[in-house]
């Protein structure tokens, strides 16, 4: 490039910057993805639901590949009782849609502890593999023993064991990662 290019073109950019800049300093916003939030602003919806959703994915597919395509029935029978298991395609999207307000209700969780913990987000790797932890246990021992199946122990060291390596890894790390993308 031509250094009188260069003086013709960097002027006019550096006016377009600033005036971009001035706009965001006044609360205006960019639409889309042109251009970055104002700091401060956080999409705790968009975290949120990324968050839930690869969980509640990834938690839905290894549930189904290990135990079976009747998991979401399962699920729904923690809400209806027993009779459930038996149910038609209504109660298999009840279990669907179920399992994903729990995800996102994780996720929630997460993210609202980490607008005071900020060590959430600055790493994810570590907490998110506690916070799957957290999960699961509150899972197994508090929300199943209150579901309508009644569902308690004795539990096998195997299944605990696999039950947390699970959890730490498709539910854990995605909501803490998301949280981290998307929710700063």
């Amino acid at each position: 490039m031509s250094s009188a290019y260069l003086r013709l073109a960097v002027p006019s950019q550096l006016s377009s910057r600033s005036q971009t800049n001035q706009r965001l300093k006044r609360g205006s916003r960019m639409n889309g993805d042109s251009g970055p939030r104002p700091p401060g602003k956080s999409n705790a919806l968009l975290a949120i639901a990324v968050g839930g959703g690869i969980a509640g994915t990834l938690d839905l597919a290894q549930a189904c590949i290990l135990f079976g395509w009747r998991i979401p029935l399962v699920i729904s029978a923690g809400l209806l009782g027993r009779a459930a298991l038996r149910g038609g395609i209504a109660t298999y999207v009840l279990g669907v849609c179920l399992h994903f307000f729990i995800a996102c209700s994780a996720a929630a969780i997460y993210y609202g502890a980490s607008r005071k913990l900020r060590f959430l987000i600055e790493h994810p790797l570590v907490c998110g593999l506690f916070f799957g932890v957290a999960v699961e246990d509150v899972m197994s021992f508090i929300v199943l023993p209150l579901s309508a199946l009644h569902a308690r122990g004795p539990y096998q060291l195997r299944d605990l064991i696999l039950g947390l390596a699970v959890h730490m890894v498709v539910v854990g790390l995605p909501i803490s990662f998301s949280v981290r993308r998307f929710g700063q």
